[in-house]
């Protein structure tokens, strides 16, 4: 019966008319509770301490179903490798891993030369960081190798703890390469080592949110000062100088001041081999992009530059005849692993937990674009794992540390890669490359590579243009952005870094401590406050003041917050109480004086009732007794009465009210403030709520406060908020209950409410 009836009323409603319809939804809803303190709300909705789950626990259990799930979680390949569909995908990942390897072919040849190591050293970053990538990465989208800022960085660790002055050997002074190279990769693989270290441990541990604190303007102007910085490092390949190696503070200044004052000396074969690449690598691109839909892959630009560079060299001999650096003998076959060497750990580590960070957040950012733009899931903690692995792994056979290329993902994506499998088809390709084809590129010429890189960095060189879009949509980001940029320029990657990174962190403290303080009006005929400076129809209810911040209140913003509350109630309470106390004083001053007074007289008294003539009768001598009596009697009643009054007094001086005192009285009698915004209470905010009260009531203002979150109101419970002089009835649900409470209760105690909220 019920059901039919169910069904005829939606038949009813489905029948009604289109304007119909609109008005019953169009129509003003009603609801009537009872006004609700904390008190009530929590004995209405049954609440009670959430239960607490200790999740280290689960950590120390065994089974065979946990460490299956630890292998698949750790190890996702295992997960989805078997479950890989063949038609659909492999295609797309062989096409996708065969123009990422193109690609990564010259960018590892020219990486390696920004690290400050022999080229060969940038295949081998290519092959084995990107092998083991493919066996626990969580992103399906993101090419893992080498990368422009990483390579800098780790170039700026090698030419300052191995610079070429080390190396200077027989009268000439020439530098020694072979040693300098040595030890150059032995730095660069043990902090790749380091590197992997920090972010296996760090992802272990959860602490994947570690990126959370580097944002996006952060990180944007980073990656553009790290483009300069390779920028002016290319420039000695460009116009084949020999400069100086230079580290630390204002060393890239230091570096673009020498080349100036060295081209003069340029090679001019360097230079018009490096214009004539670049011309064609930029044409290729824009060919690239113009033809992009009719292309089952694009037009591998860098590696038929580099062919055609080679064949050139090679055939014309620009060594010999012009002078122009090249790369030298590629050893062909893989080297053999080699343990990291302990000794240089203290020197490398802090250089090691800058890189680990700073790789991690490039690579999430780009695998989080990617997961949310084909619907999947990467997880920070095993990206973070994954990444450190690659680095740890690399390290061990002789790589320097990686990240993931933005320009090699979008290679990968636009291609038709769908998985990892395309990493590994790259890298297959690579490691046939090391084996067989790396010693056709000892004719390459080095101001190829370095236009290569120059070319490439377009992407990041744009972010210049974050400035005027910043200008106008958030200055306080475009601060951030200019400080990192800045800092990074002028006092090299760690250190600008550091310095960006603290600078953002004290902008947000900064923003906390001065948020915006509003008075709230009602907005006519409904319970919702509004800033009265911005709703110009939001009206103060008569005799209630609102008050509200926009941020959660705290040690660095609870004084502020007391001072912009007084300031903002159009009332100078800390004046009143001043006033009020001195009069206090006053009375009491007064009071003493009256009591000394009288302790003066009775003393007076009993001394003249005792200095008798001894040489009396009997009969004087009682008289004198009587008298005395009497005196004694007269005296201790107008002690009495004295005392009576003073004590009446001085409760009425204690209870005297600011208009008996003749101070002017604040236009409101009660103080609501809307609590919604805190997030958290720490004792220094208790005290200033206390406090608050206190001052206000010594004006005789109620005070009230509002829609506060459950786990606020936990927190004032432990701090022991909640006395005999504020209880939970001073706590409402809404805005709305305070200010009809206060309305109902004008200079009273909270009592149990009993009106009824219409909204």
């Amino acid at each position: 019966m019920g059901q039919s009836e169910a069904s005829g009323r939606r038949d009813t409603q489905a029948l009604l008319p289109v304007t119909q319809a609109m008005e019953l939804r169009n129509r003003d809803y009603h609801v009537e509770r009872p006004l609700m303190n904390q008190q009530q709300l929590e004995e209405l909705g049954h609440r009670t301490s959430a239960t607490r789950t200790y999740q280290w626990r689960t950590w120390f259990q065994c089974s065979r179903a946990r460490a299956r799930a630890l292998l698949f979680q750790y190890v996702p390949v295992l997960s989805w490798l078997p479950r890989y569909p063949l038609r659909d995908w492999l295609l797309g990942d062989l096409l996708a891993g065969l123009s990422v390897a193109i690609m990564q072919l010259p960018q590892g040849l020219a990486y390696a030369l920004l690290a400050g190591l022999p080229p060969v050293f940038g295949l081998y970053s290519s092959f084995y960081p990107v092998f083991v990538y493919f066996l626990f990465g969580t992103s399906r989208h993101i090419s893992v190798g080498t990368f422009a800022v990483m390579s800098v960085m780790v170039g700026s660790v090698t030419e300052s703890l191995a610079p070429d002055e080390n190396f200077l050997q027989g009268v000439n002074a020439t530098v020694d390469e072979v040693a300098r190279d040595h030890f150059r990769v032995q730095l660069a693989s043990t902090l790749s080592v380091l590197v992997g270290l920090f972010q296996v441990g760090l992802g272990l541990v959860r602490f994947g949110f570690v990126v959370t604190y580097l944002s996006e303007p952060l990180v944007r102007g980073y990656t553009t000062a790290a483009s300069v910085q390779v920028f002016v490092s290319q420039l000695k390949y460009v116009f084949g100088l020999q400069l100086s190696s230079r580290s630390g503070p204002l060393s890239l200044i230091y570096t673009v001041l020498e080349v100036c004052s060295l081209l003069p000396q340029s090679v001019v074969g360097a230079v018009v081999t490096a214009l004539v690449s670049g011309v064609v690598l930029v044409l290729l691109k824009l060919l690239n992009d113009k033809l992009h839909r009719y292309l089952p892959m694009p037009i591998p630009g860098e590696l038929l530059t580099l062919i055609g560079a080679t064949g050139i060299s090679y055939g014309v001999g620009l060594k010999s005849r012009f002078g122009v650096d090249v790369v030298g003998d590629i050893p062909a076959g893989l080297v053999p692993p080699a343990a990291p060497s302990p000794q240089l750990f203290a020197s490398l580590v802090g250089y090691a937990f800058t890189i680990a960070v700073v790789g991690f957040a490039i690579a999430i950012s780009l695998g989080k674009i990617f997961a949310l733009r084909h619907g999947y899931r990467v997880d920070s903690n095993k990206e973070l794992v994954a990444l450190g692995l690659s680095n740890l792994i690399g390290g061990i056979f002789q790589c320097f540390p990686v990240s993931c290329s933005m320009s090699r993902s979008l290679v990968q994506e636009g291609s038709g890669g769908n998985t990892q499998v395309a990493g590994a088809v790259s890298s297959l390709f690579i490691l046939i490359i090391i084996v067989k084809l790396g010693e056709l590129f000892r004719d390459l010429p080095k101001a190829v590579l370095a236009a290569a890189i120059i070319v490439n960095l377009k992407g990041m060189l744009k972010q210049f243009t974050d400035i005027p879009s910043l200008w106008k949509s958030n200055r306080m980001d475009l601060l951030i952005w200019l400080v990192t940029f800045v800092a990074t320029i002028l006092l090299n990657l760690d250190i600008g870094l550091a310095i960006a990174v603290v600078f953002s962190l004290l902008l947000v403290v900064f923003r906390t401590q001065l948020p915006r303080y509003s008075v709230l009006g009602q907005v006519p005929d409904t319970d919702i406050y509004q800033d009265v400076a911005e709703y110009s129809e939001a009206r103060e209810v008569p005799g209630v003041k609102v008050f509200r911040s926009s941020a959660t209140l705290y040690f660095a913003n609870a004084e502020l917050y007391s001072d912009a509350l007084k300031k903002r109630c159009g009332v100078d309470v800390d004046h009143l109480i001043s006033k009020k106390k001195k009069w206090l004083r006053k009375q009491e001053q007064k009071l003493k004086r009256m009591q000394k007074t009288l302790q003066k007289q009775i003393a007076a008294s009993e001394g003249t009732s005792v200095s008798v003539q001894v040489n009396t009768n009997i009969r004087d001598m009682e008289s004198n007794n009587v008298d005395d009596s009497k005196a004694r009697a007269s005296a201790g009643k107008e002690l009495e009465d004295t005392t009576g009054s003073g004590q009446e007094d001085a409760k009425a001086a204690n209870g005297s009210t600011l208009k008996a005192l003749g101070l002017p009285q604040p236009h409101f009698h009660s103080l609501v403030l809307d609590l919604g915004a805190l997030s958290f209470v720490d004792t220094v905010c208790i005290k200033s709520l206390k406090n608050i009260f206190r001052d206000f009531r010594e004006i005789e203002v109620e005070v009230y406060m509002a829609a506060c979150h459950a786990p606020v109101v936990s927190q004032l419970e432990a701090g022991h908020f909640f006395d005999a002089s504020i209880t939970k009835q001073h706590l409402f649900a809404s805005v709305h209950d305070a200010v009809l409470f206060a309305l109902q209760h004008p200079r009273s105690s909270p009592a149990s409410p009993v009106l009824t909220t219409k909204l």
